[in-house]
């Protein structure tokens, strides 16, 4: 494979997945890790993605306070997070992981609606902030610095202690049959204790990352209550989908 093909398709899986191991995109190559190590390098100089520790984020998910002008699918992203505001009511409490397809959800919350909005993310935070009948609770914890995502026993203890109307999370890799997943242990527990201080949870993902699945598990789909794609809950993809018992929207 030339470098350039490999360069694209490093670039594709980032901008997918928003970060990855430089174990993984080797698997996917069939090349060595140091191989990918040099093009995550020299795509960094490029300025075309961000290289951090054992692999490589999205420049819009290590950037994503203020305008997203790199977000990966951003017109389907608005879709979704459009579709999901119509789910919310007047008084609900909520809980907002993070990540670009939840910011996107937390940019679209109309100014007039009351809600109780607890977070993870410092983006989200701020965004919500931005909304005057709003009361936003920020749930620290550890702050990962390209994402700027709070994990970590603190946040699991803080996220213990709340029953909200609705979780909204995103995730790496979903599949019909084995349920959401990640590459990144940490991520795991944080979101599963999401569902469980959530009455509903609601996964917020691109149709692109359905039928995908990475080493750690974080839940069934049936502990899914809604999921949200920018696709009509109609289309034969989400069959397998419906046929899991999630409710699609």
């Amino acid at each position: 494979m030339l470098k350039e093909e490999r360069h694209q398709l490093i670039l594709n899986e980032v901008a997918l997945h928003n970060r990855v191991l430089l174990t993984d995109i080797s698997d996917v190559l069939n090349v060595s890790v140091d191989t990918v190590r040099r093009d995550v390098i020299q795509l960094d100089t490029e300025e075309k993605l961000k290289k951090v520790h054992g692999g490589a984020v999205s420049l819009g998910y290590a950037n994503n306070i203020g305008e997203q002008t790199k977000v990966y699918a951003l017109d389907k992203k608005r879709v979704i997070a459009k579709k999901a505001v119509q789910l919310l009511r007047n008084g609900n409490i909520i809980i907002i992981h993070g990540g670009t397809t939840c910011l996107e959800f937390a940019r679209n919350i109309p100014e007039k609606m009351s809600l109780t909005c607890f977070t993870l993310s410092l983006p989200v935070a701020i965004e919500l902030c931005k909304k005057p009948k709003l009361e936003v609770i920020f749930l620290g914890g550890t702050m990962a610095k390209e994402s700027q995502i709070a994990s970590g026993g603190q946040a699991i203890l803080n996220l213990s202690r709340i029953r909200a109307d609705f979780g909204f999370i995103g995730t790496g890799y979903v599949d019909a049959d084995y349920g959401l997943t990640e590459f990144d242990w940490e991520s795991v527990q944080v979101k599963n204790a999401v569902l469980q201080a959530s009455k509903n949870t609601v996964l917020l993902t691109i149709s692109e990352k359905l039928n995908s699945k990475n080493r750690y598990k974080t839940c069934e789909m049936s502990d899914i209550t809604n999921m949200i794609t920018e696709l009509e809950p109609s289309n034969e993809k989400l069959e397998v989908f419906k046929k899991a018992g999630v409710d699609l929207k």
